[in-house]
């Protein structure tokens, strides 16, 4: 990137890492010098919690905050009755409206935590685009929008022509999709004056649609602005970790387990990760990233305190390194690990040791459980077990079993 940003925003997202595209970066940095913009990112309710592949985005709007401007939280209580197509092998299963609203829920408690909401020029909104989308009428909706899309132009997006390529069925419902969001843009540029929107690059398409519909109808600049597909060193995408996904909610995923996957980053993306998921000054990033040795570790536990920080309150955090503290150096159990409480009638006749990894949740399934078990790297109370289908009974549990999975991974089980 050679172009030099005038604006704070433009001037961060370029610095830490957060640009990948922009449909006119001179244009638009002008704009954030000029006053304040209101830009928005959109987020379908598909599960009850975002994940940490969605923590990047949320903190661009955070710094957007930061730096002034107004952030837009879009909640897809519309579109998400429809399901985004772009790079799915298969359709999205359909949601009924009162599982989207309960999932809106539980996604609006992640954006507290980072986003200051009310009813100041640069606090943020929460919207939902069931408010425009729900009432349409189909036929005003076709001759009004629908004469603005090319169906040629549509099917040469990349998210739809690499479905279209591999013979899977797209239907017409999901071919709406990349309209709908469309749409949104240009309602939401009418109600709040909203000049850009964000994603991840691979809602380019939908974002660059946004634009040219808001410029056909009412022939206003506005913009649109790309963050990279986030990925670790060794190419695996963010947001899933060897147990799954990496949940932001605290009632799906414990500070403590949030906080040891940042702890967990591979030495090499550390200071990338500084960058993007923290908001200490950039050279201080670089300087705790090019750390070697042992020494990496304090970038690590750095990471993984301000990450869990921001998330679930500097309490939370302290909690989870004094946790760690206990477990990895002094060989203790902590009072915040992860933990299975088992009923005794649930172990009347006793417990095999792979389905306890598995209940656990250190095991995706029993066959995993026997593979971690079988190569020597499951433990009971710090002793190595090796036999998968040794039954555990309530005797063993009268006082709290530690199990381990790997170095890294543990978890309680107690009696009920």
């Amino acid at each position: 990137m050679t172009y030099h940003p005038k604006s704070d925003f433009m001037r961060v997202m370029i610095e830490r890492g957060f640009l990948a595209d922009c449909t006119d970066y001179q244009a638009l940095d002008e704009a954030f010098v000029k006053g304040v913009v209101p830009a928005y990112i959109g987020y379908d309710a598909t599960a009850a919690s975002l994940h940490v592949g969605h923590l990047m985005n949320i903190m661009v709007l955070r710094w957007l905050q930061k730096c002034g401007h107004k952030p837009i939280t879009l909640m897809g209580g519309g579109t998400t009755k429809v399901g985004d197509p772009s790079f799915r092998a298969e359709e999205r299963p359909l949601l009924t409206p009162e599982k989207i609203d309960q999932n809106i829920a539980g996604l609006q408690k992640v954006f507290a935590r980072y986003l200051s909401y009310g009813d100041a020029a640069t606090d943020a909104v929460m919207l939902n685009n069931a408010e425009w989308l729900d009432n349409l009428n189909y036929l005003d909706f076709l001759r009004d929008i629908g004469r603005y899309f090319s169906v040629n132009r549509m099917l040469s997006f990349e998210s739809v022509k690499s479905r279209l390529d591999r013979e899977q069925s797209l239907s017409f419902l999901e071919f709406n999709y990349m309209i709908l969001q469309a749409y949104d843009f240009l309602e939401i540029h009418r109600r709040y004056g909203c000049l850009l929107q964000m994603g991840g690059s691979d809602q380019w398409g939908n974002i660059i649609n946004g634009i040219d519909l808001t410029r056909r109808v009412v022939e206003h600049e506005i913009f649109g602005l790309t963050t990279p597909l986030l990925t670790t060193s060794d190419g695996r995408k963010m947001g899933k970790s060897a147990s799954g996904a990496v949940w932001l909610n605290g009632d799906m995923l414990s500070p403590y387990e949030f906080w040891q996957f940042w702890r967990n980053t591979t030495d090499a993306d550390v200071g990338k990760f500084l960058k993007i998921f923290t908001e200490l000054p950039v050279e201080e990033c670089e300087r705790l990233g090019a750390l070697q040795g042992s020494e990496i570790n304090l970038g690590k536990i750095t990471l993984a305190n301000i990450a869990t920080t921001l998330l679930h309150g500097a309490e939370a955090a302290a909690a989870a390194e004094a946790t760690a503290k206990e477990v990895f150096e002094k060989g203790g159990v902590g009072d915040d690990l992860p933990t299975l409480t088992l009923s005794p009638t649930e172990i009347a006749d006793g417990i095999t040791v792979a389905q306890l990894f598995v209940r656990a949740g250190l095991s995706a399934t029993g066959k995993d459980a026997k593979r971690l078990i079988t190569e020597g790297g499951a433990k009971m109370n710090d002793e190595v077990v090796l036999d998968a289908g040794q039954r555990i009974g309530a005797g063993e549990l009268a006082e709290p079993l530690k199990l381990t999975a790997g170095k890294k991974r543990h978890a309680l089980v107690v009696l009920g």
